[in-house]
Order: C-alpha cells, then sequence, then structure tokens
C-alpha cells in the first residue's frame, strides 16, 4: 500500500515562521493534521509565528489534539513561545489541562517570565511556595550560564564541599608552573593522556564546580564516585557529536546515566523533574548547577579561570 504524502517535506524550522509559505502548503493540499508522523500544530507551536499557528488552528478538528501525550499548547509554553500560546488560546485551547507530572500549560507558565500568559480562575491552584522558590533561584542562575561556550567541556558540579575538600578527595596537587600555562594556551596541540590529567576546580556558593573546557574526566565513573562522597554530584559532559550527556552520582553510587540536561520533560518524570526541564530549557550547565544546589551568578567556575587548576594523580578513572 502506498505511503499518503502528507506535503510536508522539507519544512524546516525558519518556513514554520513564514506565513505565506504555510499558506501555499495548506492550499495545495497539505494535511493539517498529520506531519511525517507527528502534528503540524505541535510544530508551528514550538517553531512558528502566531500567524502560522493561528491558521493552523483554524484548519484542525481538534486544537488540543494530543502528540505524544500533550497539546500543542503545552508544547508553545514549553518552548518559551507565549505569543504562540496566546494564538492557541484565543483559538479555544485549554490552558489548564493537565499534562506531564499533573501540570498544566497555565499553570507551567506561571513560573517561567511570562506569569500573566493566561487569567487564571478560582479554581485552579497556582504554584506552591517550593515552586516559586525553584522558580526564583532559577533566574539568576539561567541568567549566568546560559549564553556561555562549553562545546566540549567536561562538568562536575558537587554540592556541600569546597574546592579544597574536592582536591582531597581526588588526591590531586596544585598544578603550577610552564606545563600548565603552555597547556592553557594550546590544550588541543597536547596528546590525550597529557592533558587529561589536569582539571579546574572553584568554590561557589552551595558547592563547587571541578571543569575540564578540553575533555570528560570529570564525569569518568573514578572521579565522580569520589567526588560524591556522602553528597550529589551531578556531571556533565557537552559532547561535540552527540550533544549533553548528564549523570547523577549520590554518596559513591551512580542513580542515572546518559541523561540530556537541559532537554524536554519526559511522560514519567515527577512534577519537580517537569518544572526543573521547564525553568531551565536549553541550559544544561545551569541544569546541573541547580540539580547540586549551586547558585553562582558568574561563569567563570565553568569558562575559567578556576580558583585553582589540580593534577591527577595516574589512575584508570574509568573505573572506581
Amino acid at each position: 500500500m502506498a505511503v499518503r504524502d502528507d506535503m510536508w517535506a522539507g519544512v524546516g524550522w525558519e518556513e514554520w515562521q513564514d506565513h505565506e509559505a504555510i499558506l501555499r502548503r495548506l492550499d495545495q493540499g497539505a494535511d493539517p493534521e498529520r506531519w511525517s508522523g507527528g502534528r503540524p500544530l505541535h510544530r508551528a507551536a514550538g517553531f512558528g509565528s502566531p500567524q502560522v499557528v493561528t491558521e493552523l488552528a483554524r484548519r484542525v478538528a481538534d486544537v488540543d489534539a494530543l502528540e505524544n501525550g500533550t497539546t500543542a499548547l503545552w508544547e508553545a509554553v514549553l518552548s518559551g513561545r507565549p505569543d504562540n500560546a496566546r494564538a492557541l488560546a484565543a483559538a479555544g485551547a485549554d490552558p489548564w489541562r493537565p499534562s506531564m507530572g499533573g501540570w498544566s500549560p497555565g499553570r507551567l507558565s506561571l513560573a517561567g517570565p511570562t506569569p500573566d500568559l493566561f487569567v487564571r480562575p478560582e479554581t485552579e491552584r497556582g504554584l506552591s511556595e517550593a515552586e516559586r522558590r525553584a522558580a526564583r533561584e532559577a533566574r539568576p542562575l539561567v541568567a549566568a550560564l546560559e549564553r556561555i561556550l562549553y562545546e566540549g567541556t567536561g562538568l562536575a558540579c558537587v554540592a556541600g564541599i569546597d574546592a579544597e575538600e574536592a582536591a582531597r578527595r581526588l588526591e590531586a596537587a596544585p598544578a603550577v608552573g610552564e606545563e600548565i600555562e603552555e597547556l592553557l594556551d594550546e590544550p588541543w596541540a597536547y596528546e590525550p593522556e597529557e592533558s587529561e590529567r589536569f582539571v579546574g576546580v572553584t568554590t561557589v556558593p552551595g558547592g563547587c564546580v571541578v571543569t575540564q573546557p578540553w575533555g570528560a574526566v570529570p564525569v569518568r565513573l573514578g572521579v565522580l564516585t569520589r567526588l560524591s562522597a556522602g553528597t550529589v554530584c551531578y556531571g556533565l559532559y557537552a559532547n561535540p557529536k552527540s550533544g549533553n550527556q548528564g549523570s547523577i552520582f549520590r554518596n559513591g553510587v551512580v542513580e542515572g546515566w546518559d541523561l540530556h540536561p537541559g532537554g524536554g520533560p519526559q511522560p514519567d518524570d515527577t512534577p519537580e523533574e517537569v518544572l526543573a526541564c521547564y525553568l531551565y530549557r536549553r541550559s544544561a550547565v545551569a541544569y546541573a548547577c541547580a540539580f547540586a544546589g549551586l547558585r553562582q551568578t558568574h561563569p567563570r567556575a565553568v569558562v575559567g579561570p578556576p580558583d585553582m587548576w589540580l593534577e591527577l594523580p595516574e589512575h584508570d578513572y574509568w573505573k572506581h
């Protein structure tokens, strides 16, 4: 049986913002209900213009139709597109329909930069004190870290210990002199076995950050196991090939692996996890720091210079 062409092939994110281009496709027979296994209205809600959203919304049978368990309005709120959210609400979408983790698009928006996006009925609850506090704490952290360049960097965000304690746990000595200076001038000129011996560490409010701008040593098992003794640690490697990779260690034991900080929430996430995904969307470093309770307002702990450079002892850090 031939597969029916939905006529959306080749639409990039820029075209979703072009009302005339989308209108032309629709007039030529593009299906407003179907796009490459998903729904065009969801794509427009996250990437498109309000005009495109309005056009699609008037052509679909149900403006609150689900894709992967969520509505287009949820997509607009989660993606930080308030104008698209307003267009959907004007087309009849329900802001207070529960979605992931029990959150509705309307209640989730209360934690974001546009808390007045929808009129909240008296029957709908607002944010709890803990949720309001999480939203307040997220703003300066995201502002400090969301625009930094960190591709290829490995980070370990550790709760409750300072730089000196991190050095003690890693049995690392301060790195001083010409060797570290030359490495910092041209790290890519060194072989991995030479450059991987060095990490930076910085004390920040709530704990410390161990960083390596050129490698993943801070997120290796042997490092995170040592750093997380009696506390919690979030490891992040900004893999240039496959994107952000996260891990959680608590008291020397791995609790999460191959995570995707800064990405969207998952259907089985807790309410707290959904809120964190919203507050730190597209800000993986801020998410990692927040998970460990770190509250710095400056990117120095990540982009340098750190409080101190350390030289790690010879060890197979892929193992305990």
